[in-house]
């Protein structure tokens, strides 16, 4: 079964570009991913799809339901998690909690005492005394309480500390072995390849690529600067799996697809005067990535 459908999806403002064209499926009880850098489309597809505001073209279908036409059924059946949370400031957070269960005319009690508790979230205090860490973390539990089938999460570890991130990526691991299929939106690579099953990439509002994840984990490449004692050795540096390469004084940069032992044992042979290897840019990695598609 597809819980989610999405077929050449369009949203203009006015003559600013939201989303063109936007295509793909997420079968039932998948983990998928959906990255790109900010500003890419993220949130408008999320927003369209949620009926939050409405498509300049195309269709979206949810549990074989129409996004515009059934969307309060299919509210019943999905959690949200805005990338931005805001609240009344004055409410508590039991309230606020119990006021959003009453929508699902169920008994979410339990659920969000469980919910709390692993969150470590303090439920007698006011919204306005919370830390936007912890408004993030009623927001996470909002989505939960009324334990829906699908998760939709628009860049929901923001706010979150390492501790808490590695609980939230527990709890949905949990959910999803329950069944739940989880939409999961980022612009941080390393979140979507530990959770994910496969992956959208967007980029200006256009998808670039639906990619399993496995096979975008097995390109890993490395951001590698090197500050040489001579500046000669900048020109002479040289190795396969080398891109992007950019030399600038005593200094060259580059992306590095291959064994780091090899470019180690290479500079060994150097006088190396600086030594910088990180995890590139997102739009580093996709810019490569795309670049190498195209040919």
């Amino acid at each position: 079964m597809k819980v989610i459908e999405i077929k050449n999806l369009s949203k203009f403002y006015g003559k600013s570009r939201g989303i063109i064209d936007v295509s793909f499926d997420i079968p039932e009880g998948e983990i998928f991913g959906f990255i790109g850098p900010n500003g890419a489309g993220k949130s408008t597809t999320i927003r369209t799809l949620l009926n939050f505001i409405h498509p300049s073209a195309g269709s979206a279908k949810i549990f074989g339901m129409d996004c515009f036409t059934e969307t309060e059924k299919i509210k019943k059946e999905v959690g949200y998690l805005p990338s931005e949370v805001n609240y009344y400031d004055d409410m508590k957070v039991k309230d606020l909690l119990a006021y959003s269960a009453k929508f699902y005319k169920k008994d979410c009690s339990m659920r969000i005492k469980d919910l709390s508790n692993i969150f470590e979230l303090d439920l007698n205090k006011k919204i306005d005394e919370l830390s936007y860490g912890n408004k993030k973390k009623v927001a996470i539990i909002q989505a939960l309480l009324h334990e829906p089938r699908l998760l939709i999460l628009d860049e929901p570890t923001g706010g979150l500390d390492p501790l808490m991130q590695n609980s939230f990526f527990e709890v949905l691991k949990e959910e999803n072995k329950k069944g739940v299929t989880i939409f999961f939106s980022s612009h941080i690579l390393s979140e979507v390849q530990k959770m994910c099953d496969r992956v959208a990439i967007i980029k200006e509002g256009k998808i670039l690529k639906v990619e399993e994840i496995d096979k975008l984990r097995a390109n890993k490449y490395k951001k590698i600067k090197v500050e040489f004692n001579d500046a000669e050795q900048v020109n002479i540096l040289s190795l396969p799996g080398m891109m992007k390469v950019e030399r600038s004084g005593k200094a060259v940069e580059f992306l590095y697809s291959g064994k780091i032992d090899a470019v180690i044992k290479l500079l060994a042979e150097y006088g190396v005067e600086n030594l910088w290897i990180e995890e590139p840019s997102l739009e580093e990695v996709f810019m490569h990535y795309y670049e190498k598609e195209g040919k």
